[in-house]
């Protein structure tokens, strides 16, 4: 049907399972996502059996910015495997692949999800992913994301809350713009700061630290510990300037 829809539902897929479909599934190009300013693709992937989909973005496919070096996939990459440290389970599994299309570049995992939501919509609808969105405001800060539209936090049709979008993210320089001021002077909750305090003990996952520079990975640190040592969600010290736009 030439109106059907190039995105399918899926049952959940555990971690492992989802790595392993990535790194050795076989790929199908499905076609480029549309409002990206990177090339982003939607990838068909069959694995002994499963089939899923996965969001490639290719280096080639990548904008040249003046503050950020090429090979913003790479963040995509670090951002995943950050969330996994701190084990808040936020950003869909991403992995290098080179056997693509158009060459090296990020897979990540698709999240079926429910489009027409995002953090205004769910924020404004009451608290039940409050917890989630402090985990991914709390993860902004930690990877000092450049860009946190609401559209880039997803409500899966499985009914968890998910991040996406972190190549701009990262810098040394603190560069924060995010939609997520809610929570701006409230406490972090216990639970965070002990993931926090675990990411600063242990330090950045190995597969993490080689993709960043070593001003990048101390600014982690850095950020990290100011957020415990603080003890609270930071508020926009810019006058309003900490947004990102468009907004969605």
């Amino acid at each position: 049907m030439p109106n059907e829809s190039p995105f399918f539902d899926r049952d959940p897929i555990e971690t492992r399972r989802a790595l392993d479909l990535l790194t050795e599934g076989t790929p199908e190009l499905r076609g480029r996502m549309p409002y990206s300013s990177n090339a982003t693709f939607l990838v068909d992937v069959v694995h002994e059996g499963l089939s899923a989909q996965a969001i490639y973005k290719p280096l080639r496919g990548e904008r040249p910015l003046w503050d950020f070096p090429d090979g913003l996939y790479q963040r995509e990459i670090a951002t995943y495997l950050i969330s996994e440290r701190l084990g808040w389970d936020l950003v869909p599994p991403t992995i290098s692949r080179r056997d693509l299309p158009a060459g090296i570049g990020s897979f990540q995992l698709f999240a079926p999800s429910r489009f027409e939501e995002h953090y205004f919509t769910l924020h404004e609808a009451g608290p039940d992913h409050d917890d989630a969105f402090r985990r991914i405001c709390a993860l902004d800060i930690v990877i000092n994301n450049t860009d946190r539209k609401s559209g880039h936090c997803l409500l899966g049709t499985d009914g968890q809350i998910r991040a996406i979008d972190h190549g701009v993210a990262l810098h040394r320089e603190f560069k924060l713009r995010t939609v997520i001021w809610d929570f701006a002077g409230e406490e972090l909750p216990v639970a965070i700061v002990t993931d926090l305090e675990s990411l600063v003990e242990s330090g950045l996952p190995e597969e993490a630290a080689v993709l960043l520079n070593s001003f990048e990975r101390d600014a982690v640190m850095s950020r990290s510990r100011h957020l415990i040592d603080t003890g609270c969600f930071p508020e926009d010290d810019t006058g309003g300037r900490r947004w990102p736009w468009p907004l969605v």
